[in-house]
C-alpha cells in the first residue's frame, strides 16, 4: 500500500486548477529552476548540495542523481533518499496527485543502497526498501519490501537481492 493523506476540494475544476492555494508559485518557480539546473549538471555532489539546500530533500551519503531525473515540483521537500541510493536517468519520483475533486500528498522513502532503474516512476506514499532494485520503465506505485527487486507496469517482484554483494536472483531461480 501508499501512505498518503487526501485533501478534498470544494467546486467543478479539477484538483490541479487549484495548485496555487496549496502551494506557493514562488516556492515552484524557485524548486522548478533548481530541478532543471540539477537535470541536466553532471556533477553528483553539487547536485546534492542544491537538493538538500534549495529544495529540502533529505539526501544520504554517496547518493547518485542521473541526468534529467524529475524530482516533485511542489514538495521536494518530502523526499527522502538513504546513503549509497542510486536514481537512474529520467526518473520521477512525486510525491503529489492531483485527481478530479481532491489531491493527495505522501513522502516518498527510499531506503540505503537501493537502486531506482532508468526512466522509472515513483508514486507519492511509496516507500523503498534497503537494497531494493528497482528495473528500468518500471511504475512503483505500491512499497517495495528491502532486498527486493522488482519491475514492470506496475512494478511487481522479479526476484531477490543478497544482503552481502547486491546479486539478484529472478524468480524462477528463487522457486
Amino acid at each position: 500500500m501508499r501512505n498518503y493523506k487526501r485533501y478534498s476540494l470544494p467546486g467543478d475544476k479539477n484538483a490541479l486548477q487549484y495548485w496555487t492555494k496549496i502551494v506557493s508559485p514562488w516556492k515552484v518557480m524557485r524548486n522548478f529552476a533548481v530541478i532543471q539546473f540539477c537535470r541536466y549538471s553532471p556533477s553528483l555532489k553539487l547536485k546534492n548540495i542544491l537538493y538538500r539546500n534549495l529544495l529540502g530533500l533529505k539526501i544520504g551519503k554517496n547518493v547518485s542523481v542521473g541526468l534529467m531525473a524529475m524530482f516533485d515540483i511542489f514538495f521536494p521537500e518530502l523526499i527522502v533518499l538513504g546513503d549509497n541510493v542510486t536514481i537512474g536517468y529520467n526518473c520521477t519520483i512525486l510525491c503529489h496527485e492531483f485527481l478530479r475533486h481532491e489531491y493527495r500528498l505522501g513522502k516518498v522513502i527510499i531506503g540505503a543502497n537501493a537502486t531506482i532503474g532508468a526512466n522509472t516512476t515513483i508514486l507519492p506514499g511509496v516507500t523503498v526498501g534497503e537494497g531494493a532494485i528497482v528495473s528500468a520503465c518500471s511504475l512503483v506505485n505500491k512499497d517495495v519490501p528491502a532486498y527486493t527487486m522488482v519491475g514492470g507496469v506496475p512494478a511487481r517482484s522479479i526476484g531477490t537481492v543478497s544482503r552481502s554483494k547486491g546479486e539478484t536472483k529472478h524468480e524462477e531461480e528463487v522457486s
